[in-house]
């Protein structure tokens, strides 16, 4: 997903935020759900030719600045509910901002570069299906939540589905075939502390305000970035309207569908609507992007996204 992506664990974390009863009367959005997830899985499609032609730091830093000119009417406001937080809470906003949409959305795009230059556009994408184990293990680190008994049986099969989908061969490991995958990695982990970072604070933000923050510290981080890597500022005019659709399509519009869905959809359900995302991702990488996986590839990416999707249903369930 891009900056302003969300995960499959923030579908738990939202609904049990307002409780299952306060889904009881609404239309259920499960495809809206689903609409949401595809226009992630498009993310690829339109990257691609941006990857081939700018730095990474160049498309983070506009990947943030886009959204911001049309969420800048709710920065004012956004900025006050901010000074009202906690030291705590100030913190976890800026780690947000910061690592889990800059820095992540920075190490996303050079693991696309990396491994699209060898022809394989699906698996940075879907990696970040791991999303969801990662913030578990890491809400149990960050939040003293105590972890469940069962959820070993959900993260071996998904770090060893990860791994056959890594590796065309995933008994003989190459460097141009790691490289990429860790920074896949590095970059799901820092979307899970944005998801549990973004638990902790939701009592006190409202998501638009979230939302409006973690893109305007995203901008400066990604200012940051931009200057660590020494990309240009400025893209050229040829990729302003890829830049525009990136931002916008999997970026501020997939998030504002899927927020607004998971307000009438159990998390259970919305779970199953994001397998959408791996199943366009694949569509769009093999159809036209022209990635080839190995068998044991595919046999990887179906189990990642079984997996987390099972796990997703059954949290879900045990929460309510």
């Amino acid at each position: 997903m891009t900056v302003a992506g969300g995960t499959s664990n923030e579908t738990v974390v939202v609904a049990d935020a307002g409780g299952s009863s306060s889904l009881r009367g609404r239309r259920d959005a499960t495809w809206l759900i689903a609409v949401s997830a595809a226009l992630w899985g498009l993310d690829g499609l339109l990257r691609k030719p941006l990857a081939s032609d700018l730095a990474a730091g160049t498309i983070v830093l506009w990947e943030h600045i886009l959204p911001m000119v049309l969420l800048a009417p709710f920065l004012p406001s956004a900025i006050r509910a901010f000074l009202r937080l906690g030291v705590r809470d100030k913190v976890a906003v800026v780690v947000i901002g910061i690592g889990s949409s800059a820095v992540a959305t920075a190490l996303f795009t050079r693991a696309f570069t990396i491994a699209g230059s060898s022809g394989d556009f699906i698996t940075p994408l879907v990696l970040q299906k791991l999303q969801p184990v990662l913030a578990i293990a890491l809400a149990v680190l960050l939040l003293g939540e105590r972890l469940r008994p069962r959820f070993a049986l959900y993260a071996i099969p998904a770090l060893v589905g990860a791994w056959l989908l890594a590796f065309a061969d995933p008994l003989h490991l190459t460097v141009s075939e790691l490289e990429p995958a860790l920074l896949a990695l590095g970059a799901a982990a820092l979307w899970a502390v944005g998801t549990v970072l973004g638990r902790m604070v939701s009592p006190s933000l409202s998501p638009r305000h979230l939302t409006t923050l973690r893109l305007g510290f995203g901008t400066v981080g990604a200012f940051g970035v931009v200057g660590v890597t020494g990309a240009p500022l400025l893209p050229a005019w040829g990729d302003a309207v890829g830049l525009v659709l990136l931002a916008l399509i999997p970026g501020l519009l997939a998030l504002t569908l899927y927020y607004r869905a998971l307000q009438s959809t159990p998390a259970s359900r919305a779970t199953l609507g994001e397998l959408a995302f791996p199943a366009t991702a694949a569509v769009v990488g093999v159809l036209v992007l022209g990635t080839t996986l190995a068998w044991s590839q595919w046999a990887g990416l179906a189990i990642v996204a079984v997996t987390v999707t099972v796990m997703g249903v059954r949290e879900a369930r045990a929460r309510h």
